[in-house]
């Protein structure tokens, strides 16, 4: 991957460097924030080879990688200033911006912003801690032991500290210093403030600041109580550097912030706070409490939905905040199913697929997966297909209520992924049952595989045909069935006609994502070369688009078509179409629908590639094309399953 040629032409695509205010990523995405996303050209990006998807969703401008969005992040760093400049010349913009978004938005672009950044290192200290745990508990290792001691500094070090982590993040989104807000987390941690805890703990004498009793609490992996007080302390230095003479205000502004906000946190943010966190913990512990069966079914089932807009950011301040007030957390176990669905209906593509460029994302998607990056899954192979996505959905949900009713819980903070079973081993004293994550992650990864093999094998066996533009012998309906459906038993079937003269274009070929992802439907392409549509079967116009470039044609026997003459050619206002039908209209199969001229099309610089998609492919067994390379209006051009 050229990085920063890449890097350049998606600095283009989000409009340019001048309308991005800040930029972070997460396992896959790059996550923009926008001072008009309407400026971003979806389209552009779309079309390059190395973007997986792109999201407008949780007040961010996504941008889907995959495991390579480090490199990327980095080359667009190197090419641009982006977070570099203090003033930010956009920041009115964006503030007014981000009062017309929703607080749901909002809340999804701060809690991204802020863990972001290093959430590869969280979920690799959280695995360090499940192998340290492991090693335990087989005996290996023991707690007393310096091997043990240092490597359990190297996996608690980030969550002790995390303070100064988040203080440091939370600094860079609130647009302060990130360094004063820094310091804030390091008094939180501070060796005094640890001690003066444990001392009040012992019923010793209670510390006062200015007079007022102080209420010690130990902050160290805490979470709300440093982003609350960062956010303050950024309030503040926005406040006070303006009004500071330029001389003095280097050092002035964060000796002032400092000396408001650390004893303001003390006497007042951190106890709120920390009340905050055990409500919130306590709110969650009653809804799973009540029915932990389906509260796994129902965090299952939505996950991967969440993901596919990015909101799955707002679970994980509540996840590492019941690791933090109970020790514990049993959201991620029922997590773990929902990942392994997707997963296991990705295996199930594989497995059938007889597409090699299918079966290669499958697979390579497969292997994220097991990781816990299931972006790539859901994109490039389950959610073009919709049904192995729904199955994979199914299955998570199945498996999240066997993990609920286990009561199972994670002892360290990860990604939801292979490695969080080893998260699930309690530390020695702890009694936690293990065998729900083992028994609900097996069913999801089964259901998931099986069911996409067995019920959504149809959805493979119209892929083969429509998204490879394989050659199936030429047949009439009652010929012999082709080999790709010869395993399935005999059904009805209709012939849909080619309504046009021209080359036959795989589905994969067509230079728009959104048909060649089959999001519209399955089908086959042509490039005409002759300007007529001319209808497959007999049936209705269903619909005609006012640029008189598409129509939406029913047939008699209830099958769905779009046919759409070239790509991008609503630009052209209708000019170079003619239409001979009216919405509405009974046609039968042969009939003249439409007239367009090839030239001015080719001379707008347009392509003249039509997809021809059955919308409604979902409810048939197959689709399979039975045309050549080249084809003639009316010739069989599709067989449709029953």
């Amino acid at each position: 991957m050229d990085y920063q040629s890449l890097a350049e032409k998606i600095i283009e695509g989000v409009g340019g460097k001048e309308n991005i205010t800040s930029l972070v990523h997460c396992a896959t995405r790059l996550r923009f924030k926008l001072v008009q996303p309407t400026l971003a050209d979806t389209e552009r990006l779309k079309s390059l080879d190395e973007v997986i998807a792109v999201v407008n969703s949780g007040g961010q401008f996504q941008v889907v990688i995959g495991n390579q969005v480090g490199d990327v992040y980095q080359a667009i760093m190197s090419v641009s200033n982006i977070g570099l400049d203090a003033k930010d010349p956009n920041e009115a913009k964006l503030d007014t911006a981000e009062k017309k978004s929703t607080l749901l938005a909002r809340l999804i672009d701060i809690v991204s912003g802020i863990f972001t950044p290093f959430i590869g290192v969280m979920a690799a200290s959280g695995i360090m801690k499940g192998l340290l745990a492991l090693a335990v508990a087989c005996g290996v290792l023991n707690t007393d032991g310096g091997t043990y001691q240092i490597w359990f500094a190297a996996s608690d070090a980030l969550f002790f500290f995390f303070p100064l982590f988040l203080g440091y993040t939370a600094g860079q989104k609130f647009g302060g210093s990130p360094f004063i807000t820094m310091v804030v987390g390091g008094a939180l941690t501070h060796p005094l403030m640890i001690k003066a805890f444990e001392a009040s703990q012992a019923g010793q004498v209670t510390e006062h600041f200015l007079g007022i009793p102080v209420v010690f609490i130990n902050y160290s992996s805490s979470v709300i109580p440093i982003i609350l007080a960062s956010w303050a302390c950024c309030s503040l230095e926005k406040r006070i550097r303006p009004r500071l003479p330029l001389a003095v205000r280097s050092f002035f502004t964060p000796a002032i912030c400092l000396a408001t906000i650390v004893p303001l946190t003390f006497l007042a943010i951190g106890p709120l706070a920390t009340w905050l966190s055990h409500l919130l913990a306590a709110g969650y512990q009653v809804i799973y409490l009540f029915a932990p069966w389906l509260a796994g079914a129902a965090l299952g089932a939505v996950w991967q939905i969440c993901v596919i807009f990015g909101l799955h950011w707002g679970l994980v301040p509540l996840i590492y905040n019941n690791l933090v007030v109970f020790g514990q957390d049993s959201m991620m176990p029922m997590i773990l199913p929902a990942v392994m669905g997707q997963v296991g209906a990705v295996l199930g593509v594989f497995l059938y697929s007889k597409d090699p460029r299918q079966k290669a994302l499958a697979g390579s998607s497969f292997s994220a997966g097991i990781f816990g990056v299931t972006e790539p899954a859901i994109y490039g192979v389950t959610l073009p297909l919709r049904r192995p996505f729904m199955i994979g959905c199914i299955a998570g949900s199945i498996g999240g209520a066997i993990v609920g009713v286990a009561g199972t819980s994670t002892f360290s903070f990860g990604l939801a992924s292979v490695f969080t079973l080893i998260q699930i081993i309690p530390p020695t004293g702890v009694d936690s049952t293990v065998w729900g994550a083992f028994i609900g992650t097996a069913v999801a990864l089964s259901v998931g595989c099986l069911g996409t093999y067995v019920w959504g094998r149809h959805t493979q066996l119209l892929s083969i045909t429509s998204v490879t533009g394989a050659s199936v012998h030429q047949a009439e309906p009652d010929t012999k069935p082709s080999p790709l459906s010869s395993n399935l038993p005999a059904a009805p079937t209709l012939t849909l006609l080619s309504p046009m003269t021209g080359q036959v274009v795989a589905m994969s070929d067509i230079p728009d994502p959104t048909f060649a992802g089959g999001l519209l439907g399955q089908g086959i392409a042509i490039l005409p070369n002759k300007g007529e549509v001319r209808a497959p079967f007999s049936g209705t116009v269903e619909s005609l688009f006012v640029t008189k470039h598409a129509l939406g044609l029913r047939s008699d026997q209830g099958v769905e078509v779009l046919i759409h003459v070239g790509i991008d050619t609503v630009k052209l206002a209708g000019e170079p179409f003619t239409l001979h039908v009216a919405e509405g209209d009974s046609i039968i199969a042969g009939q003249l629908l439409l007239t367009f001229d090839c030239q001015a099309i080719t001379d707008a610089g347009l392509s003249l590639v039509t997809p021809i998609l059955v919308t409604n492919s979902d409810d048939f067994r197959a689709v399979e094309c039975v045309a050549d390379s080249e084809v003639t209006e009316q010739q069989p051009l599709l067989i449709i399953t029953a």
